[in-house]
């Protein structure tokens, strides 16, 4: 099962990966690619992970009807975690993000209909979420809202445990500093919300969502961006002050 949810990930990161090239690596990376078939691929991909947790959520149906013992009820944890794992994917969310970017810049282009379009970023009282129905049983809806500072999501980023936030305030959440980064928080930091350990160092930025968000949200986009820059330059100015006192308590004690 872990082999189901791994392959989607690789190959959906790669397809995001190959959208957000640029310049010369970007030249080579989509020689004898388009759009169209970029957005077949990604469409691809959701159908992949969409169609693999019905079949687990099915199974599991099924199971409970069947098995009570130890090795039974632990394969049914195992199951569960993954049919919410695939569902909560960030390379998911990304595939979601990256078609509405596609469908928006390139409108005059062949569109591939079909799977995905009713995949849309919607307002409710100026708070963004994103809403995809897919097939008649699957729905995915995303608030966009950060649980941290309660305001539209700023330079996304995933825990490894499926939650999003800002990337500054995770940082703040995992006592880290904007100069450190998530790669050097304590694995002892919890998620926020669910409070599970070990979910900072692994994060996953959400590029798409961040470019699809600049453009819908483009004034508090812009607004948000000079605010962020101002913490960021006080944290960075802070920490060499910290690392020049460093430096000369050593130099004074030689």
């Amino acid at each position: 099962m872990s082999t189901v949810v791994s392959c989607f990930n690789k190959r959906a990161q790669k397809l995001l990966e190959l959208h957000l090239a640029s310049s010369f690596r970007n030249y080579f990376m989509w020689k004898g690619r388009n759009h169209v078939s970029l957005i077949q691929e990604g469409k691809d991909l959701v159908t992949y992970a969409i169609i693999d947790a019905i079949a687990i959520r099915k199974i599991l149906k099924k199971y409970d009807n069947v098995h009570y013992c130890r090795q039974g009820q632990a394969f049914k944890s195992q199951a569960q975690s993954m049919h919410i794992e695939i569902l909560q994917s960030p390379w998911l969310w990304g595939l979601m993000d990256f078609h509405i970017n596609l469908r928006e810049t390139r409108a005059k282009a062949k569109a591939v209909t079909g799977l995905l379009e009713s995949c849309s970023l919607v307002f409710n009282d100026g708070k963004p979420s994103l809403s995809c129905a897919i097939f008649d049983s699957v729905k995915l809806d995303i608030d966009l809202t950060c649980s941290i500072c309660l305001d539209t999501m700023f330079d996304p980023m995933s825990l490894t445990c499926g939650h999003i936030f800002c990337y500054m305030c995770a940082c703040s959440a995992a006592l880290v500093t904007i100069v450190d980064g998530l790669k050097e928080s304590n694995p002892k930091a919890k998620c926020p919300l669910c409070l599970e350990a070990e979910v900072f160092k692994g994060f996953v930025s959400m590029n798409e969502l961040n470019i699809l968000l600049s453009r819908s949200c483009h004034e508090y986009w812009e607004e948000r961006l000079q605010t962020e820059r101002r913490e960021r330059i006080k944290q960075a100015k802070q920490y060499w002050e910290s690392q020049c006192r460093a430096f000369m308590g050593v130099w004074l004690k030689i």
